[in-house]
Formats: structure tokens, sequence, C-alpha cells
């Protein structure tokens, strides 16, 4: 007998690449990896085949004889409009017959906070929710990963602080543990998990993370691990001007100040996501440790 077909997109990104990584290892699936440029893709799925989001034809082509597919969308591509693009595959999804979607999302920043934060990275993703609940697949589950501990070397690494100190400069309390985190790399795993599971994870909304935490605990973890790093809190209209994106970053931790990372049911989804998959996630102050000495 044949093995069912996922196709991942985004296999050349983060989440993507975590999916592929879990689903190849848990032998059960065939991999398709889906991206724009098949040529530059070394990883380790079954198959790649060329998939733009901007190009529903090609959309359709890709996902033929597909049993499930995970979806997830790239905010920060220079124009990108993560609506229109989500729309497309899970029209081509449904039309190609995929009996399972998987739906990379985040929370309704603007319903949450009923407009009071603008972060178009969340709440883009989060309109797409019921569209994925009413397409009708026989199968549907939304994922939301946390913050990336990645991050903390990448786009929100420690940087110079003007006095000659690094660390990093925050718009909103250091000691509000507010931020969901956890390593993008282990994402991979609930997502293997709900194909795997489709009893338990059909319709469920399941959150990603390692824990709560807060600047300060960031900051802590650093140093544990030997670098000298302190936090500083700078108003929303300082941190706006820190760097390119800034303002909505800021807004985005404003939102979590109010309200966390993963929102009011984030006791829920958490729980949710645990029941399909009780094994720990790798905490920050071990994360940094093994990422600092890598």
């Amino acid at each position: 007998m044949s093995v069912p077909t996922i196709a991942v997109f985004g296999a050349t990104g983060s989440q993507g690449g975590s999916v592929v990584h879990y689903l190849k290892s848990s032998g059960q699936y065939h991999v398709r990896a889906l991206t724009r440029n098949p040529a530059r893709y070394y990883g380790p799925a079954d198959e790649v085949v060329a998939a733009d989001l901007n190009d529903e034809q090609s959309l359709s082509q890709a996902l033929k004889g597909v049993y499930g597919v995970f979806l997830v969308t790239n905010f920060w591509q220079e124009g990108t409009d993560e609506i229109a693009q989500a729309k497309a595959a899970i029209r081509a999804a449904k039309a190609a017959g995929v009996e399972h979607l998987v739906w990379s999302s985040l929370p309704d920043v603007a319903a949450i906070s009923e407009g009071k934060w603008n972060v178009p990275h969340f709440t883009n993703k989060a309109q797409i929710d019921p569209i994925v609940r009413e397409a009708g697949f026989p199968v549907h589950t939304i994922v939301q990963p946390a913050f990336y501990f990645e991050n903390l070397l990448g786009a929100m690494a420690a940087s110079d602080l003007g006095d000659g100190t690094k660390g990093w400069a925050i718009p909103i309390d250091p000691n509000a543990r507010v931020i969901h985190m956890g390593s993008v790399a282990q994402m991979g795993k609930l997502v293997e998990r709900a194909f795997s599971t489709p009893e338990k994870s059909h319709g469920k909304t399941l959150s990603m993370a390692a824990g709560l935490y807060s600047f300060s605990d960031i900051v802590t973890a650093f140093n544990k691990a030997g670098k000298s790093y302190s936090v500083v809190q700078v108003t929303q209209a300082a941190f706006a001007d820190l760097f390119p994106g800034a303002k909505e970053v800021g807004q985005m931790m404003g939102y979590f100040e109010d309200h966390t990372y993963m929102g009011p049911e984030a006791s829920e989804h958490l729980a949710a996501a645990e029941q399909l998959d009780a094994t720990p996630l790798t905490p920050l102050e071990q994360w940094v440790k093994s990422a600092l000495q890598a």
C-alpha cells in the first residue's frame, strides 16, 4: 500500500523545514516539499515541487494526489498579501481533494485588543481561520507557533544599547512574563501529531510553547551562558525609530503585555496541543546554552 503524501508549503523556511523533518522521521508519509525555487531545496523531503502562492495554477498542479497540506504564509516577504495567498492555497487544496489541511496561524490581535494594537502579521493570519473552518475539508487543524527562541539570535538579537553595552531596548516592562516562546525547530512534532491523530486534531487550535517568559528571563538565560547583556525599557515612540519594522514590533510587544502572546485562549489551546504531544519542549535556558555552544 502506498503511504499518504503530505505537501509542505514553505519547506525552505523555519516552520516548513521543521514540519518536513518530523514528517519524514515518523516514517508514515511521503513528503512533498513545495517551494518557488526547487533547485535551491536541499532538505530531506521525498520530492520537491514548484509552487508559488501568487500563482494559483501552480498550486493546483503541486497539490495533485495529496492527502494532507501544511500551509504557512510569510508576512515579512516583500510584496506578500497573506490573505490572498492563503485563500488561493485553500481553494487549490479543496479542488485537489485534500483531506487534511493544517494551517499555521496566530491570535487575532485586532479583535483581542479591540483595536488598541495594530499587528498585521498576527491579525492577517487569524482572518484566515474561519475560512479554513468553513472550507469543508474532512479534517482541518489550526496551529499557532510560539515566539521563536531563534529570533533572539536573528531578527531580534541583542544589539548595542548606546552606552557600550549590549542587550535589548523594549517598550514593555522587562519583568512581565507575557511571551509564549519555544524553538521553531520543534514545531514540526506538533504538526506531525496533528496529521497522525486526525480524530483528535480535527477542528482544534493547537498552540505550541515551551514556557511563558519575560525579557528579564531572556537576559538571565544569556548571561548564565556567558554573555553580559541587559534590558532597558523605552517608550513606544522611541522604540518605533530603532530599526525598520520596529513600529509593528513595538505594537506586538504592547499587545503581549496586555494579553500575552497567545491571548485569552492560551490555556485551552496549549492544553489541546499537550493532549496530542506531551513531550516536553526545550526550555529557554537550555536552548540558549546549546545555541551558543553550536
